[in-house]
């Protein structure tokens, strides 16, 4: 694809958006780690009733976020904020290890039973999302490219609906066999949870390609970016 220069304003620009879009990308995949363990329904217009945990709420944003990157700042961006979350999510997992640790307090209003009780399966859980985390989105953002070079850069729609099914469907499967295998998760869960999930994250991927859409046009605009063009901010 072709690499756009900008000059040095723009590209200082560029370069806080892109560390915004990185924030909103961490802060979403850690608190999907760290409130997985509560389960809601969602009785989706009489049609369905989702039963999903809550720490899927947030995850669908991370996969938009690296599709707003990968159109904008290209594959290589893409995969730095991949590899960046990963980082902080295990950063994150060895901070509630210390705090399982240290005793609390005879007044803490949170005694250690009760953090365990809400914090002790997320060694496994990030250890799970983490693998789906890998394989889902590096896929995402290699199907996400595959599409952009067969399409010449044209129906963002294809690219980001495609990748996205794909992935999410990686990345439910495979947190779903990891958690029942360390039996956080019962087996007879995994049939309803695999399918809840993936029904729910392909409804969010598909309501949110106007977010896409809008996202896109206005950084397109703003750098001046053609159809299928990219951001060169390499130094």
């Amino acid at each position: 694809m072709n690499k756009t220069s900008l000059n040095l304003k723009d590209k200082i620009t560029a370069y806080r958006i892109y560390l915004i879009l990185g924030a909103l990308f961490i802060s979403s995949l850690v608190a999907s780690n760290l409130i997985f363990q509560k389960f809601f329904y969602w009785d989706f217009f009489g049609v369905y009733t989702f039963e999903i945990s809550v720490g899927i709420l947030p995850y669908p944003i991370t996969f938009l976020i690296t599709d707003i990157i990968s159109e904008i700042y290209g594959k290589r961006k893409a995969n730095q904020i991949v590899t960046a979350g990963i980082f902080a999510s295990f950063f994150s997992l060895l901070i509630i290890y210390v705090s399982k640790e240290v005793p609390a307090t005879s007044w803490s209003p949170i005694n250690d039973e009760i953090f365990t009780k809400v914090f002790g399966a997320t060694v496994v859980a990030v250890f799970a999302s983490m693998m789906a985390y890998l394989f889902a989105q590096y896929i995402d953002i290699q199907i996400f490219h595959f599409w952009k070079r067969i399409t010449k850069g044209k129906h963002l729609w294809i690219r980001n609906n495609f990748s996205t099914f794909a992935s999410q469907f990686i990345d439910t499967f495979t947190v779903l066999l990891l958690l029942c295998a360390t039996g956080v998760i019962d087996w007879d869960r995994f049939g309803v949870l695999l399918l809840n999930g993936f029904l729910f994250k392909v409804l969010v991927a598909a309501f949110d390609t106007p977010l896409l859409y809008i996202a896109v046009y206005f950084l397109r605009k703003r750098f001046g970016l053609k159809q299928g063009g990219e951001l060169a901010l390499e130094i």
